[in-house]
């Protein structure tokens, strides 16, 4: 069980930094806990700043959007650095489609961490082929806490852990929504990637 941590009324130099990584498939509801967390944390009147890439327009330019239409606003930002400059005197950082991310993404979390900074991460643990998708793995590894949720198989019910690509495209990251992806459980997933 996820304990949300309690940090409002601490200076900085007396806060311990954590990372918290939110992952899964497609459909699984990462961005929807990564707005619950982040809307908690506005509640305790933490100071707080939220990132995408600017990359992913799926939804909307500026905010963070999850698929069942909650969002939050965010700062579209193109390199992962950018977040270390814009981030301010904040409590916590959310940082939504981390897998869009350079490979700085990484050390930008650990140094927010290091200056007593509550980092937030949702993203795809897995390509559509089924393999681990960088950076993630590497956030995960570093995390206090990892939270994996599932989604619903979009073929026989079952839960989810994989996101099927429904055209041919062999491209690693190719943004898109129902048109282009299910969530799928290992059985199916791996029955119709033959």
């Amino acid at each position: 069980m996820f304990i949300e941590p309690s940090i409002s009324g601490k200076r900085k130099s007396e806060r311990k930094g954590q990372i918290e990584v939110i992952c899964g498939s497609m459909f699984s509801g990462k961005t929807e806990e990564l707005i619950r967390r982040l809307n908690r944390a506005k509640l305790a009147r933490q100071k707080v700043e939220i990132f995408k890439p600017s990359v992913d327009k799926r939804y909307d330019e500026f905010n963070v959007v999850s698929h069942n239409e909650a969002y939050i606003r965010s700062t579209p930002v193109n390199f992962a650095d950018d977040i270390l400059l814009l981030s301010g005197d904040c409590d916590v950082v959310g940082i939504d489609e981390v897998q869009f991310f350079d490979d700085q993404i990484v050390s930008v979390a650990q140094k927010l961490a290091n200056q007593g900074i509550r980092v937030i991460l949702a993203g795809l643990d897995m390509d559509f082929e089924g393999n681990p998708f960088e950076p993630m793995p590497r956030l995960m590894a570093i995390a206090e806490y990892v939270t994996k949720v599932q989604a619903i198989c979009m073929k026989c019910g079952d839960l989810a852990a994989f996101s099927f690509r429904l055209s041919d495209s062999k491209q690693k990251v190719m943004l898109g929504e129902k048109e282009s992806y299910e969530a799928r459980c290992r059985k199916c997933f791996y029955e119709d990637k033959k």
